[in-house]
């Protein structure tokens, strides 16, 4: 297994919103930023007071209408516990609900519980969730598609496996950030440098093109837009001087 970054490094990335990191992201990495490190697909934060959650990816998949396997449903769930229970937190539980029509929830307010005491801290689900307001007391956030009322015939029926949610493939083991806005996947060869890049991004906007807005209070049209330009200006040369890469602003 890979060095994982430290436990001080995830909460002050936690303390970002995703797009913050995406912001930070996007400068450090060799990846193509337009497709394959977030959702493609709308997914909904059934937990957005909870704020942002980070943490490595463990894989569930589910097919909630096939009754066939509650046949094996104890020795499964042992089996997906024992390796849920093996993986260093945080973690984040990825689950691939092979269901077209989502007619029963794996989460609730037992397994939320239960997830939380073995490190994890949050799902994103391709599927639905119920028992959003118990969850988020037990600290388990939640990113799904939708609600629903029951469980159907839910079993563990595959884990530790790539797995392909909201169009993004996911491999455990992978650092998530998610949100309201949604979740990122970070290439393992870009976790070291993330927060730095995220907090630079961050501070760079607030010292350079969001303030340049501000105080516009009898000024004419033209002074403000010149203002915005230094403000751009300001922005693309410490992006330069930071990444050797100019900015969008």
């Amino acid at each position: 297994m890979t060095e994982r970054l430290s436990k001080d490094t995830l909460l002050k990335l936690r303390r970002y919103n995703s797009p913050t990191i995406y912001n930070g992201w996007e400068q450090i990495t060799k990846q193509d930023v337009t497709k394959g490190n977030f959702n493609l697909d709308e997914v909904k934060d059934f937990m957005p007071q909870l704020g942002p959650m980070v943490g490595y990816a463990v894989t569930l998949v589910i097919e909630p209408s096939n009754i066939e396997h509650k046949k094996h449903k104890v020795e499964r769930l042992r089996e997906y516990r024992k390796y849920i229970a093996s993986v260093p937190g945080p973690k984040i539980v990825v689950v691939k609900d092979l269901d077209k029509v989502h007619v029963g929830s794996f989460w609730g307010e037992v397994n939320a519980t239960i997830h939380r005491s073995l490190g994890c801290v949050g799902t994103i689900v391709d599927g639905a969730v119920r028992d959003v307001d118990e969850m988020a007391q037990a600290g388990l956030k939640a990113l799904a598609k939708r609600l629903c009322v029951g469980h159907a015939h839910v079993t563990p029926i595959d884990w530790n496996c790539e797995v392909e949610v909201f169009g993004c493939k996911i491999k455990p083991g992978e650092l998530i950030h998610a949100d309201q806005h949604g979740f990122l996947t970070i290439p393992q060869e870009d976790e070291g440098r993330l927060l730095e890049a995220a907090e630079f991004m961050d501070q760079n906007e607030m010292n350079t093109v969001i303030p340049s807005a501000w105080n516009t209070a009898g000024k004419s049209t033209e002074e403000i837009l010149a203002e915005i330009e230094r403000g751009g200006e300001k922005f693309r040369s410490a992006m330069r001087s930071k990444f050797q890469k100019d900015g969008e602003w």
